[in-house]
């Protein structure tokens, strides 16, 4: 029979659904008993969600079974006493006068996020509503650059942090507290504690909507952006390639798992129109995030083609909808942006 440290080495292979995480370093191990005839691993609920019960045991009792010399195996999902659950939503904070607060996600790099989340951050702006703008990746922040980085964060007398703003909307980013040739090399605690001040300890002031630009993937960080926060919806980015919708599920799970509601997919970089001959020409394929988010059961949100201007303006702080209200992809922007404040206006307060 193995022991049990070297059953819980194997549990650390156990993701929790919808996470790059384990079950390990999340906490829910609780026990791991050792008897003549069977193993019985003990763990502590996370989630209320009876499906992600169900998936965690079966696969505890998959890894632990394969093991040499276990002849039978029982999982035991225990409620946290005195303990709000991770789903539950009661202990999730609000931020103090923000009425929404939106995560735009990615199952990977690479697909445009951040230019998606200024850009329908300023598209939202522009019909009226007050907007903040979080950079929550603090490993790859680009919000700052994208937007104007050239001020000073300032503090008031309580050492709450003043955020700045440009082209009508709030913002706060890591990029703004550290050098630009500079390497963030963080542990996850000091990443957590981070975001935690850019959520709480940040004078957002009164705003219709904060939007949360994620860090790609689905680890820690996003993992406490959905603990701790009450989130009115997350969206998910993605290309059309193949790569990159095998981790749309991944993100869309991840909201779902956390009993946050999906408002929907944006698929970026949909195809490209040469500007001399005029035709269109799909690069990397075309309409695979239509197809994913009926077949998921959420909302698609729109597409957005490929453009040189919507590129040079993320990369000199001129973005495009808010120098270029008048071009097509501004245009794309702002019905993207009417779909989601329609979508928050009628989601549950």
């Amino acid at each position: 029979m193995p022991t049990p440290n070297e059953i819980l080495v194997e549990l650390k292979k156990v993701k929790y659904p919808g996470f790059t995480r384990d079950i390990v370093s999340f906490g829910m191990v609780k026990d791991i008993e050792i008897a003549h005839r069977r193993v019985t691993v003990t763990l502590t609920a996370q989630s209320d969600n009876p499906d992600v019960a169900a998936r965690i045991s079966e696969e505890v009792r998959r890894t632990v079974s394969a093991l040499p010399g276990v002849p039978a195996v029982d999982v035991h999902i225990e409620q946290p006493a005195n303990a709000p659950k991770m789903a539950a939503g009661s202990h999730r904070r609000l931020v103090p006068g923000v009425r929404h607060v939106l995560a735009v996600a990615s199952g990977k790099g690479g697909v445009g996020k951040s230019t998606v989340a200024v850009n329908l951050a300023l598209a939202m702006r522009a019909a009226g509503w007050r907007i903040g703008l979080m950079d929550a990746d603090v490993y790859g922040p680009s919000v700052a650059m994208m937007v104007g980085a050239d001020q000073r964060v300032e503090l008031t007398p309580e050492r709450r942090i003043v955020p700045l703003e440009s082209f009508g909307i709030r913002y706060i980013s890591m990029a703004l507290f550290v050098g630009e040739d500079a390497a963030v090399i963080w542990r996850g605690p000091m990443v957590t504690k981070l975001e935690t001040e850019f959520l709480f300890n940040v004078e957002w002031g009164e705003l219709d909507c904060l939007v949360l630009d994620l860090p790609p993937g689905t680890g820690d960080a996003q993992l406490t952006i959905t603990q701790r926060v009450a989130l009115a919806g997350g969206i998910v980015v993605t290309t059309p390639q193949e790569v990159a919708l095998m981790d749309v599920r991944r993100g869309v799970t991840m909201f779902q798992e956390v009993n946050v509601p999906v408002l929907g997919v944006i698929e970026n970089m949909s195809y490209h129109v040469c500007r001399k001959c005029g035709a269109r020409h799909d690069i990397f394929s075309h309409g695979g995030g239509e197809r994913l988010a009926r077949s998921l059961d959420v909302p698609f949100l729109g597409e957005l083609p490929l453009v040189s201007e919507l590129r040079e303006g993320g990369d000199y702080a001129r973005p495009l909808v808010a120098v270029r209200p008048d071009h097509p992809v501004s245009a794309a922007f702002r019905a993207i942006g009417d779909r989601v404040r329609s979508a928050l206006e009628s989601s549950p307060a």
